[in-house]
C-alpha cells in the first residue's frame, strides 16, 4: 500500500486527498470551490476517484483511467470503495466507486503503474500544436469572476477559440490554451487528468453557449511525467450528433513532449 496523504502545500493536493478506512473504503470528501454552478467539475472527481485508486494499487501513476458519470456531485461526503482486479509485474487494475448516502455518483476502471518516457522506441506522429505565448492568450472567459473551479486555475485560451465568449462563435469545434494552477502547482500525472475536463466545452465554439454540457463518460491516458511549466492543450470534435457529441484532447508540456491523450462523450445542448 502506498502512502496516501503527506505534507502539502497546494490547494488541489489537499482537496483530492483521501483517508483509507480500510477494506479497500476510503473516506474522500467531495471539496467545495472545484464545481460548475454548484456540480463539481468531472476532471476534479475523476482526479479524486483516482487518488484513491492509486493509493489502493501501491503505484506511482495513473496510467489509463476510465469514469462514467452516474449523477451530480456537489460538494459533501463521499466514499470510494476500491477493488484490485489484477495486480500485475508491471501494472495493477483498480474498479472504485464514488457513494453518498447510499447513491453510486461516479465508477471507473484504471490502470495504474510506473511511467518512464525514456524507454525506446519512440514514434510520435502528432504534431505538437502552435499556441501563441502564455501571456499573449486571454484568461478562460469567466475567470475574472473567479468562481469554481477556474478560481483555482490559470487557464489561458488561443485568441482565435474565445469568440463564443463573446456571442460570436468560430463555428469550428476546437479549443486551444493552457492548463496551469494559479497557486504555481506543477502539473503532474495526477492533475493531467484535470487538465482533460478544465477547457471550455468545444460545442460552444460550433453553436455558442447553449446551456449544460454534462459528460456521459471520459477516458484520459497518461503517457509521460509532465516537466515544470504550464501544459499545452488541444480538444476538439468531429462527431456532433444524436444529443450527443465526442471532445478528443491532446496535452503537450514544456519540452514538447506528449503528456496525455483524452476523450470523453458529453450531452450537448439543442443547436439554435
Amino acid at each position: 500500500m502506498c502512502v496516501v496523504s503527506s505534507p502539502v502545500s497546494h490547494q488541489f493536493d489537499t482537496d483530492v486527498s483521501v483517508t483509507p478506512l480500510g477494506d479497500g473504503r476510503y473516506d474522500v470528501p467531495v471539496r467545495d470551490g472545484w464545481d460548475i454552478n454548484g456540480n463539481a467539475n468531472g476532471g476534479y472527481l475523476m482526479s479524486l476517484v483516482a487518488n484513491a485508486m492509486r493509493a489502493e494499487s501501491g503505484r506511482a501513476h495513473p496510467i489509463s483511467v476510465g469514469v462514467h458519470y452516474l449523477a451530480p456531485a456537489p460538494a459533501g461526503e463521499g466514499t470510494v470503495t476500491a477493488r484490485v482486479m489484477k495486480n500485475g509485474r508491471r501494472f495493477t487494475t483498480v474498479a472504485a466507486t464514488l457513494s453518498r448516502d447510499g447513491r453510486d455518483l461516479v465508477t471507473a476502471l484504471g490502470v495504474f503503474g510506473d511511467i518512464d518516457s525514456s524507454v525506446p522506441p519512440h514514434a510520435v506522429s502528432l504534431d505538437r500544436i502552435e499556441v501563441p505565448p502564455f501571456d499573449e492568450c486571454p484568461t478562460r472567459p469567466g475567470d475574472a469572476g473567479l468562481t469554481g473551479f477556474m478560481s483555482k486555475l490559470d487557464m489561458r485560451i488561443h485568441p482565435d477559440d474565445t469568440g463564443f465568449a463573446r456571442g460570436e462563435p468560430s463555428g469550428e469545434a476546437l479549443c486551444r490554451g493552457y492548463f496551469s494552477f494559479r497557486d504555481g502547482r506543477q502539473s503532474d500525472t495526477l492533475s493531467v487528468l484535470l487538465a482533460a475536463d478544465a477547457f471550455p466545452p468545444v460545442v460552444f465554439n460550433r453553436f455558442g453557449m447553449q446551456g449544460w454540457v454534462p459528460t456521459i463518460e471520459m477516458t484520459v491516458h497518461v503517457r509521460a511525467v509532465p516537466a515544470p511549466g504550464p501544459i499545452i492543450c488541444a480538444f476538439r470534435s468531429r462527431v456532433i450528433q444524436g444529443g450527443m457529441w465526442e471532445e478528443d484532447g491532446e496535452m503537450w508540456d514544456s519540452t514538447g513532449q506528449v503528456v496525455a491523450l483524452s476523450r470523453q462523450l458529453a450531452l450537448a445542448p439543442l443547436a439554435r
